[in-house]
């Protein structure tokens, strides 16, 4: 869709309120979970010094209180959750890279309502075309995805999709309602999972939870975000939907989107979904490409 139709679709986008895209990889991330992977990112897979390892000591979210987690218990459970991911999937050994991305990725969630969150980005390295978000500030995405993007404007877009499902804590309050409901029945039954026992399943629900689907609500509003984030960062806003819009002449029986197009809305509803959210018309605001400024991957 050219850009002066989206200006007119998008242009009320930016008044609304400051509020993963799927990973998989075959079976390689059941066997993750299974292998319970420790560290997050390490200095073997990225020398960027603002990256905290992951916190060996799982045994303080053992009790965690799913009612209502408290940011630190939040950062905790994404961090573990995260680094199940990796070891389906290692970072790319590139660290100007994973530096690169880490100062995009931060700068359009310090546009965020939860900008004070210790935010961590990385490029995983998987042909897959996809994305994902744990809870706490942990994103990561695709080689294959990365390889598609043509300027930062556009990496800004689809990190912002992702920052916004944090910001929401979209698979944070799928986790809670999980734990509640289990825990509920545990109680009625007698049996209640206790200490490492507890975390395992919880750290091995959220990394489902990270790369599978959300309800379409949750994908619409975080597309509505990421491009609004990007934005107010000073990124051309048509960044995210020149992505989607690229999806769209993918074949759903391409094996690196197979999985994305399978736990998402199709990209023509996410567009669609992005143009009915307009309340007005309008001019969106002026941006910046940067095509210059990606860091080509070979």
């Amino acid at each position: 869709m050219k850009k002066t139709a989206w200006a007119c679709l998008f242009a009320s986008l930016f008044s609304l309120p400051p509020q993963a895209m799927a990973f998989d990889l075959g079976g390689a991330l059941k066997d993750a979970v299974e292998k319970n992977a420790g560290d997050l990112i390490n200095n073997k897979n990225s020398n960027d010094a603002d990256t905290t390892p992951a916190n060996p000591e799982a045994n303080s979210l053992a009790s965690i209180n799913w009612k209502s987690p408290s940011r630190d218990e939040e950062i905790k459970l994404g961090r573990e959750i995260a680094g199940n991911l990796l070891g389906a999937a290692p970072l790319v050994k590139n660290p100007a890279l994973q530096q690169y991305v880490n100062r995009v990725g931060r700068w359009v969630a310090s546009q965020s309502e939860r900008s004070d969150l210790p935010w961590h980005f990385g490029v995983i390295d998987s042909d897959d075309i996809n994305a994902f978000a744990a809870p706490g500030g942990y994103v990561l995405i695709t080689k294959g995805l990365y390889k598609r993007l043509q300027n930062e404007a556009q990496l800004a877009g689809v990190l912002g999709h992702e920052i916004a499902h944090i910001v929401q804590k979209h698979q944070l309050k799928v986790l809670q309602k999980q734990q509640l409901l289990s825990l509920g029945a545990g109680l009625l039954s007698g049996k209640v999972a206790k200490g490492n026992q507890t975390i395992e399943k919880v750290i091995g629900s959220g990394a489902e939870i990270s790369a599978r689907s959300l309800d379409k609500d949750a994908e619409y509003e975080a597309d509505r975000m990421g491009l609004i984030l990007a934005a107010r960062a000073g990124y051309d806003p048509y960044g995210l939907p020149e992505v989607l819009s690229g999806l769209e002449d993918i074949s759903s029986n391409d094996g690196s989107i197979a999985l994305l197009f399978k736990t998402h809305p199709a990209p023509e509803e996410r567009l669609a979904a992005l143009g009915a959210a307009t309340a007005k018309s309008g001019n969106l605001p002026t941006g910046k490409t940067l095509e210059k400024r990606l860091l080509p991957l070979p």
